[in-house]
């Protein structure tokens, strides 16, 4: 089963979420595929706040991490730029992906899915064992295999102190 989504084919850092872009140039997409610089901002013109939402939740939670165990905050000197910069590009080590989690134990991947109904149907479909514990009704963790489920990358789901929260799981993830 391959990868299938936007970013850099060599990620270290992998979000799952359930839908692609509506736009036509993607719905065929069987691989990982590097955006371009500005590519971002056309999804979000085609597309609408939705996808805003999650590009730019995905580039705040990667900027608040801790750069002892991440850098990508070194790249860029905003959340912005980083976003605009280097988010799912070429060697950026970032995932935005569509198909389910591959997990390989012991490889420093981190993955997280956006949204527990998501994760529920990745379950229930078998595509991905339950060895999540529930931290609470919008946090759980498989720390064996470095995958968190979070509430969907959007401002109202995943505010700025669930940011920071999901950022002290990540962290403990690379203690571990």
């Amino acid at each position: 089963m391959n990868n299938i989504g936007f970013g850099d084919n060599d990620f270290s850092f992998a979000v799952y979420i359930a839908n692609k872009p509506n736009m036509l140039e993607y719905q065929s997409l069987r691989e990982v595929t590097s955006l371009v610089e500005g590519e971002i901002n056309a999804i979000n013109q085609a597309c609408g706040n939705g996808w805003r939402k999650v590009f730019n939740v995905y580039a705040k939670l990667l900027y608040s991490l801790d750069k002892k165990y991440y850098n990508f905050s070194t790249f860029a000197p905003t959340w912005q730029n980083y976003r605009d910069k280097h988010l799912l590009q070429a060697q950026s080590k970032t995932a935005l992906l569509f198909s389910a989690p591959q997990l390989i134990p012991n490889k420093e991947v981190v993955h997280i899915i956006c949204g527990k109904g998501h994760a529920k149907a990745l379950i229930n479909s078998g595509k991905l064992v339950d060895n999540l514990i529930w931290l609470d009704d919008e946090f759980a963790i498989d720390s064996e295999n470095k995958l968190i489920v979070c509430p969907y990358f959007d401002y109202r789901q995943l505010s700025n102190i669930k940011i920071e929260r999901l950022a002290g799981l990540l962290q403990s993830l690379k203690i571990i």
